[in-house]
């Protein structure tokens, strides 16, 4: 008697969508309990869902790029006494696959693939290949991966849904410089690297006292607020965009505590090796664009569904006046970018003035 086991997507997932990235098992191969067997992508982090049995992967009940919920089916694994991924030949090639080539009259052995497999992806590309215009001399297409696409979404879809306002203050950077360079080896041997991102956090954090509003998020109904601090902080991924993985509690980590976790986490980001926990349950982000040369940006696109999102623009020293008195102080321009639904003006200069004042009296 054969018994069947479904390959579920897990009732969590963090992001606007999710897709189905990668089958890493084909038809017929013979699995274990745990092994991973199909990848799936949200606009934040890849995820591979493994096996729920021991068997053969019998049945792959959607195709690569195929849009998820959290309960959706994917495929199925078999299991008998005499079953082995010999007993009957595997299907190579999903029925959704061959459907697509025949609606295009393709054939599968004329589609060039990057994988070990033929994709939808693999598809398409050839199909807008040879619809596609001649194209324009001295210029180079890049085709959109999944990833860039579901970023955009989120993108596009956050400006249609929240209006964005952003304020701008300065920020001096002379006492956070000073305890960096008075602590950063400490910190190193205790297996953290002291950043600027990690001062950031911490001010960010102490400043939701003077206006919670920023740490919450806008229902039909209601405003909710959040006792808990988790603050996503944008990482880059080189041509791939950025994700943004999440301190959290930041409200009751200590400094020490929030660079270790930064740490932790920027390194992971970087090896594509987040779990779903590491960018879930975000109230809050920050965008550190001045690592990039920026001194502002603005709006800084919010990071739905939160509030608000801070923008630090490139350290550099300048001429500031004091007591009558001009002064080099190393500064850098801070923005809040906010949902204009949830704070108004009079919050988020409440937010920035206590912000900028934690980082200049940082001791």
């Amino acid at each position: 008697m054969i018994s069947r086991t479904d390959i579920v997507v897990p009732a969590e997932q963090e992001g606007t969508t999710a897709v189905v990235k990668t089958w890493l098992r084909k038809i017929g191969d013979r699995v274990a309990l745990n092994d991973p067997v199909v990848e799936i992508e949200t606009d934040k982090v890849a995820v591979e869902i493994a096996s729920p049995a021991d068997g053969v992967l019998s049945e792959i009940l959607l195709d690569i790029d195929a849009e998820v919920q959290p309960g959706t089916v994917l495929g199925r694994i078999s299991n008998s006494v005499g079953v082995t991924s010999s007993s009957s030949p595997p299907e190579q090639v999903p029925p959704g696959i061959r459907r697509l080539l025949a609606e295009h009259g393709l054939d599968a052995d004329s589609v060039p693939n990057a994988g070990p497999r033929l994709t939808r992806e693999d598809i398409q590309a050839e199909i807008e290949r040879r619809q596609a215009k001649p194209q324009r001399p001295g210029a180079t297409r890049i085709p959109h991966d999944s990833i860039r696409k579901r970023i955009a979404g989120h993108l596009a879809q956050s400006v249609r849904t929240a209006p964005h306002v952003t304020s701008v203050f300065e920020a001096d950077f002379t006492a956070i410089i000073a305890h960096r360079n008075e602590h950063k080896a400490a910190f190193v041997r205790n297996g953290a690297n002291l950043t600027f991102t990690a001062y950031f956090i911490a001010a960010a954090a102490a400043a939701m006292k003077a206006a919670p509003a920023v740490n919450g998020r806008w229902f039909e109904d209601y405003v909710e607020i959040y006792d808990d601090i988790n603050i996503g902080v944008g990482t880059a991924l080189g041509e791939k965009g950025l994700i943004v993985p999440v301190i959290q509690q930041a409200q009751i980590l200590s400094l020490l505590e929030i660079a270790k976790n930064l740490t932790q986490l920027t390194a992971k980001a970087r090896d594509g090796k987040l779990a779903p926990a590491d960018v879930q349950n975000g109230t809050f982000s920050i965008s550190n664009h001045g690592v990039s040369g920026s001194l502002i940006a603005a709006p800084i696109i919010i990071n739905q569904p939160q509030s608000a999102i801070l923008g630090v623009g490139k350290l550099e020293k300048r001429a500031v006046v004091r007591d009558d008195q001009v002064e080099i102080c190393p500064m850098a321009y801070v923005s809040l970018t906010i949902d204009h639904r949830v704070i108004d003006a009079f919050q988020t200069n409440a937010w920035l003035t206590s912000f900028v004042a934690t980082l200049a009296d940082y001791q």
